[in-house]
């Protein structure tokens, strides 16, 4: 970790550019993240959409006044399990130069204990198919690969 206190907090609007130039700044993800200013309007909503839900939060890492690493959960309750509910963690990044230290770890601890501090028995991701490093990250952290996920790109 480094030197200076990381902070975790909930992201505010002001906080896009950096964020969004995170994402943008990710060439395996494949998302098709940018910084021009025509798709600011498309984040905007987004962040909006996120902000409204009381099921969802966008949480920002500050380090020494600078955006450092995002992540957002998603509380998801389900009937299975007795109505429990489960803490899915998305969208994980960390600023290319300061990755190694400590930081995406934060992150992912910090999730952990909002979930175990709201009752929750799960945390669940998902993560690249391609993005070895992160798997053995996360597997280091404790999550174990039990499941196999499929998407569907929609038009």
């Amino acid at each position: 970790m480094p030197s200076q206190e990381l902070l975790i907090r909930e992201a505010k609007e002001s906080d896009l550019p950096s964020l969004i130039g995170l994402f943008a700044d990710d060439a395996m993800g494949g998302h098709g993240d940018t910084t021009a200013p025509s798709a600011y309007s498309d984040y905007l909503r987004a962040f909006r959409s996120i902000a409204a839900s009381s099921d969802q939060t966008l949480y920002a890492a500050e380090l020494a006044g600078e955006i450092v690493g995002t992540f957002q959960t998603i509380v998801v309750t389900s009937l299975h399990g007795r109505g429990s509910s489960t803490m899915i963690i998305e969208s994980v990044q960390t600023r290319a130069d300061l990755r190694g230290r400590g930081i995406g770890a934060a992150m992912i601890n910090f999730c952990i204990e909002e979930a175990k501090g709201r009752g929750m028995k799960m945390v669940q991701l998902t993560s690249n198919a391609i993005r070895k490093d992160a798997h053995r990250f996360y597997e280091r952290l404790g999550f174990k690969p039990t499941h196999l996920g499929f998407k569907m790109t929609l038009k």
